[in-house]
């Protein structure tokens, strides 16, 4: 199964749904879609999920394809998925600005996700994905709270 991941922004990310539709795979795909409102019956569709549920279909998913929020990456990663991240980009009205570029590519440079720029093959990406060898992503978020808790005193 491959779970979408477009976030719960207030701006639509049709662009990625419509790469989606166009492939000709045969998986089972679950789209978290926001906002968006591009639809098709070819997959299964979810505006939000609760935590639970969220974190239960990235546990089920083979693949993770996602917008470039660090919290939805970093979710996946945090259950060794793999993940093809795709950037919202300001010319589409998908985003403020194109900081999602530099997220991605602070990811992929460190070889933890593969990206999916406008120019790239969505399915081809797909494909190659099943064989990569990805590093593991390990947060260091318990070392930040150690070091925030030190500062105040706590």
């Amino acid at each position: 199964m491959i779970f979408v991941i477009l976030g719960t922004q207030d701006k639509k990310f049709n662009r990625l749904i419509q790469m989606i539709l166009k492939l000709d795979i045969d998986e089972e795909i679950v789209i978290q879609s926001g906002c968006s409102d591009v639809f098709s019956d070819k997959v299964k569709y979810f505006k939000y999920l609760d935590k639970d549920s969220f974190d239960d279909y990235i546990k089920k998913a083979d693949l993770i394809i996602t917008h470039g929020g660090v919290g939805s990456i970093m979710s996946a990663l945090s259950y060794r998925k793999k993940v093809i991240a795709v950037p919202r980009l300001k010319k589409y009205q998908e985003h403020q600005n194109d900081h999602q570029l530099d997220i991605v590519d602070n990811f992929y440079l460190r070889n933890y996700i593969f990206k999916c720029n406008e120019e790239d093959d969505l399915k081809l990406l797909i494909t190659k994905i099943k064989t990569h060898q990805f590093e593991n992503f390990n947060s260091n978020n318990d070392h930040f709270v150690s070091k925030l808790n030190n500062y105040l005193g706590l």
